[in-house]
């Protein structure tokens, strides 16, 4: 069943974007309840950047709205952006700032008091592994560290509404488990996320429905159950996500690269199931 949009903490009613006349997102619908993970996914060039610039207020649409927390976007811009939290596809900080001067900077933009954005800020650079830097300037770190700042400016006020944008870029399997399992921990307490990755297994594991997105629209949403239903013309074999997601995004020359593909990387397996192991009279001979 699908949520209501009064039930919903994050809401996007007949969103459309276009340049130059051009449509970028065509009549785009969605609601994310409380204490739920929401994959959106699509293609390069699908509009899914766009999309999440126009959730969270970046990109004014060109009609329709936005809504975060019963707070409509256009209306009451501040409080809307109050509960939102967001990690862009590239972090955007103050380089010159360490990690510590950074954050307590993001603490002051939502005023949270000293003592509970210290706490904060040293329980998230904890399970992110930044502790041991968080006194040296961002400018010194890797990209994954980098990463995880902007992850943790994102979750530093506790946000009802999180939307991340190609969030485990740069980060090692170990800080991708340990995001995996805060964004879990967001959402048994409530929160509305909205994931955008191109890492399907991550958004098979950890989403609890998906979308996906193909030149702009909405061509298909649900569980993976009510997607695989969707998608039982395709010409990829398989239930994964990246299955489902191959069989409703791709083009029909791209499906049948990838089954030709697939054909020849079988056929020499075949071939050895096949063929005949018996010695050839040379080898019988050999050593006699």
């Amino acid at each position: 069943m699908l949520p209501t949009h009064a039930e919903s903490l994050l809401v996007a009613q007949s969103l459309y974007k276009e340049y130059d006349r051009h449509p970028v997102v065509r009549d785009l619908n969605l609601a994310i309840r409380p204490g739920e993970v929401y994959g959106l996914l699509g293609p390069n060039g699908s509009g899914k950047s766009t999309t999440i610039r126009m959730l969270t207020g970046i990109l004014e649409p060109t009609s329709g709205n936005v809504s975060v927390s019963g707070h409509d976007m256009r209306r009451e811009p501040e409080k809307a952006k109050a509960s939102l939290g967001y990690v862009p596809d590239e972090p955007v900080l103050y380089e010159k700032l360490t990690a510590l001067e950074f954050l307590d900077f993001v603490g002051e933009l939502y005023s949270l008091p000293k003592s509970s954005r210290r706490a904060a800020m040293n329980d998230t650079l904890r399970m992110l592994d930044l502790e041991n830097r968080a006194g040296d300037r961002i400018e010194s770190y890797s990209r994954g560290m980098k990463q995880k700042v902007a992850i943790s400016a994102a979750l530093l006020h506790n946000p009802r509404v999180l939307i991340m944008d190609e969030p485990i870029t740069g980060l090692d399997p170990i800080a991708v488990r340990v995001l995996k399992g805060m964004l879990r921990k967001m959402a048994r307490s409530g929160a509305a996320i909205l994931l955008s990755t191109h890492i399907l297994e991550v958004a098979e594991r950890l989403c609890d429905r998906i979308g996906i997105l193909v030149d702009g629209f909405l061509i298909a949403e649900g569980t993976m159950a009510e997607l695989s239903a969707k998608a039982p013309e395709m010409s990829v074999g398989g239930t994964t996500l990246e299955d489902i997601f191959v069989g409703l995004a791709a083009g029909e020359e791209h499906k049948d690269i990838i089954a030709s593909l697939e054909a020849e990387e079988k056929e020499p397996a075949k071939q050895a199931g096949n063929g005949d192991l018996r010695p050839t009279g040379q080898e019988r001979n050999v050593g006699t």
